[in-house]
């Protein structure tokens, strides 16, 4: 407490926060517990369970009711919900899992093992495990898998009064600005805005005020692609249908807010070489075993640099001053190489190309990398000439910088367009990898050109 009476929690850290909680769970000061406790975020509360003291959680986690806990669950990564399901016990389990949202609860089951999923399944409501395992059926990363059935639909014969009294039925259900209209096979014929059924006559039938185009995305779907249409049409929620086209679920926008985080940082991790599920939580003999083999593997091609430097060595011992530039070359030819990648990778999400789109593509990289290489060959060759007073040594090195930026360009916009056209995903050709590949090819071309002009040069 402060001079000025009690604090609430937007006053103080969550650390006094748990302190706090501590002390009322340990004197068993349920009323003031709760009257903290109610004002928190979710999200908060979640960082209070994960500071609260071991041989406290267990009875901090009794005073929650399951929909609370379930939230909670639903913050907490795959080990951390496994940590929380083990303090609950198997029957409040159960209640928290009943609770959660479905696709939160089916990313956890996908990640447990078999046997254990099916545990958790066969002592499930029969309606909720069904759900679940149906899910489960359609491949990960999938639209069937983060589509919702928390949605309503509409029969297209129904008139505006009925379908008004039904959209405000029980369960309660999020509205959206729209309803899906389906036919008696349970098929997605249209889709209507509450305000149309509101500002209709009682009598007007649903298919007279439904639009009958209706974007949407199938089961099979990729994840990323479903995301796309909703960013795309700006919608809050898109239809999921089968190949029947019945429809299947619904897909919710905060549910494609979380895969886009997760596949933005699964392709930085990726592109960094780095390997995928790698965060400040990661064990250290976990974080090398999927960072050394990219590692190995740079490093095995990287000896190829060095037999380069050794076979054009004459070279270099005649004209020392060509080993000043050797890494600003190695350097700009990776860094143009990551940043096609880079602009590649981000097109590629959720598109697929045709043979027009990537030509104009790989057409369009040859002009900047002209364009790019045109001015920093310039400059370097300026910088040469004022830096060795020689002109034909800047020039060298200018042509040389001109020619492996442009082919660093294409290297980093041809390898992931290959990648992406033998269903591989191009974050996989990673920034370290175009790099190490690009030292390859500037060395070569920088050693090439000036031994051609040797005699010259001396």
């Amino acid at each position: 407490m402060n001079k000025n009476g009690p604090q609430t929690p937007k006053d103080v850290s969550i650390e006094e926060i748990t302190e706090l909680l501590v002390q009322y769970v340990q004197a068993q000061d349920l009323p003031e517990f709760y009257r903290t406790v109610k004002d928190l975020h979710p999200y908060d509360l979640t960082l209070v369970y994960k500071k609260f003291p071991e041989q406290e959680t267990k009875r901090f986690l009794l005073l929650f009711k399951p929909d609370v806990l379930a939230n909670m669950a639903e913050s907490l990564k795959l080990h951390e919900q496994i940590r929380l399901f083990e303090q609950l016990g198997p029957e409040r389990t159960l209640e928290v899992m009943q609770q959660m949202n479905k696709s939160d609860l089916i990313r956890f089951m996908h990640d447990l093992p078999a046997k254990r999923r099916e545990q958790l399944l066969s002592n499930m409501h029969l309606d909720h495990s069904a759900i679940i395992r149906s899910v489960l059926n359609y491949p990960p990363e999938t639209a069937g898998r983060i589509m919702t059935d928390r949605y309503r639909t509409l029969l297209a014969h129904e008139t505006a009064k009925e379908a008004i009294r039904e959209s405000q039925g029980t369960p309660p259900i999020p509205l959206t600005r729209y309803l899906y209209v389906t036919d008696e096979e349970g098929k997605l014929v249209g889709v209507v805005s509450h305000q149309s059924l509101l500002q209709a006559n009682d009598s007007t039938r649903v298919e007279e005020l439904m639009t009958r185009r209706v974007i949407y995305a199938t089961v099979d779907m990729d994840q990323e692609e479903a995301a796309q249409l909703l960013q795309r049409y700006e919608f809050i929620a898109l239809p999921v249908v089968d190949e029947n086209y019945r429809l299947c679920g619904v897909i919710q926008m905060d549910d494609v807010i979380d895969i886009i985080m997760h596949e933005a940082s699964e392709d930085l991790a990726k592109m960094g070489g780095g390997g995928k599920d790698i965060d400040f939580d990661t064990k250290p003999l976990v974080a090398v075993r999927r960072r050394l083999p990219w590692l190995i593997l740079l490093l095995l091609i990287g000896l190829i640099s060095g037999s380069i430097v050794d076979f054009f060595e004459d070279t270099l011992n005649q004209v020392v001053a060509l080993a000043f530039f050797m890494p600003m070359i190695a350097g700009m030819t990776g860094n143009t190489g990551t940043q096609s990648l880079a602009v590649v990778v981000r097109g590629l999400i959720g598109r697929k190309l045709d043979k027009s789109t990537v030509l104009a593509l790989i057409g369009r990289e040859i002009k900047v990398g002209t364009m790019i290489g045109l001015v920093c060959g310039v400059m370097i060759t300026v910088i040469a000439y004022f830096w060795q007073g020689d002109w034909l040594l800047g020039a060298i090195i200018g042509v040389s910088l001109f020619f492996t930026l442009v082919i660093g360009t294409l290297t980093g916009t041809c390898i992931p367009l290959l990648l992406s056209r033998f269903k591989v995903d191009p974050a996989v050709a990673s920034g370290p990898l175009i790099t190490t590949l690009n030292d390859i090819l500037s060395l070569f071309i920088y050693f090439g050109i000036a031994t051609r002009f040797l005699d010259a040069l001396m």
